[in-house]
């Protein structure tokens, strides 16, 4: 399979504005669909991100650290993690999940969250960023605020938190104009989320500086405008 745009083929993806039923050309499940690549191969999200995700869940159960930076970088260099696509919907909310448990030494409760987690994030389709308006990494990591606080749709206090999580997260990812990629939107929910777990549970954890190691693989990369490619421009957006 190609590490990026078509698995099937490598040809650049199409995003149409309607859905059209399609056939997955893994599993042969028909559904609606706004992408297929150029040459008309489709490939359902939960094929396209299995693998990906359980692999992540496997990499975030071993890890004993609390740099969330540090871990997101270990796991997008999988060969499993592609450029873009649905895993990083798991990825920030897995991440922080894990830096999270790890730090207050409660390990032991990090892989029932991530299961959770898991369940969850399956259902932030790919193409969340421009069919729905929201990014599908940004929302990962209220989702991750949601399991840390318990949080349901009757709870209170908490609710606001989840909710404020990821306003924080869609209001950095949307400084930036598109296309969308997802390495960048995943730096920028995790560093908002580090600042969050800080400021709201006192959790201190390590932020480090970015360096993108994956813009070479992103057609659609923004180059020097954005933060984290390392030539840097001087018109980036602000903090």
């Amino acid at each position: 399979m190609h590490d990026t745009d078509c698995l099937i083929c490598g040809h650049p993806l199409i995003y149409d504005l309607k859905l059209v039923a399609r056939t997955c050309m893994i599993c042969g499940k028909e559904e609606d669909s706004n992408a297929s690549c150029e040459s008309g191969h489709f490939i359902c999200d939960t094929c396209h991100g299995a693998d990906a995700m359980d692999l992540i869940e496997a990499i975030c159960l071993s890890y004993s650290g609390t740099n969330a930076i540090e871990l997101a970088q270990e796991l997008m260099q999988m060969k499993n993690i592609k450029m873009h696509g649905p895993e990083h919907h798991f990825l920030v909310p897995a991440v922080l999940l894990t830096v999270y448990y790890n730090q207050g030494h409660q390990h032991d409760l990090l892989q029932g969250k991530l299961g959770q987690a898991k369940k969850r994030a399956q259902k932030i389709l790919g193409g969340f960023c421009g069919y729905y308006g929201t990014c599908g990494a940004a929302v990962g990591s209220g989702l991750a605020i949601s399991l840390i606080t318990d949080t349901t749709p009757l709870s209170t206090d908490t609710w606001k938190l989840c909710n404020m999580m990821t306003a924080k997260s869609l209001t950095r990812v949307a400084k930036y104009n598109g296309p969308r990629c997802c390495k960048r939107d995943t730096y920028l929910s995790l560093i908002e989320g580090i600042q969050f777990l800080m400021n709201e549970f006192k959790v201190k954890l390590p932020i480090q500086e970015i360096s993108c190691i994956f813009h070479k693989n992103n057609r659609e990369c923004l180059k020097n405008e954005c933060k984290f490619h390392p030539e840097l421009n001087i018109n980036q957006p602000s903090s």
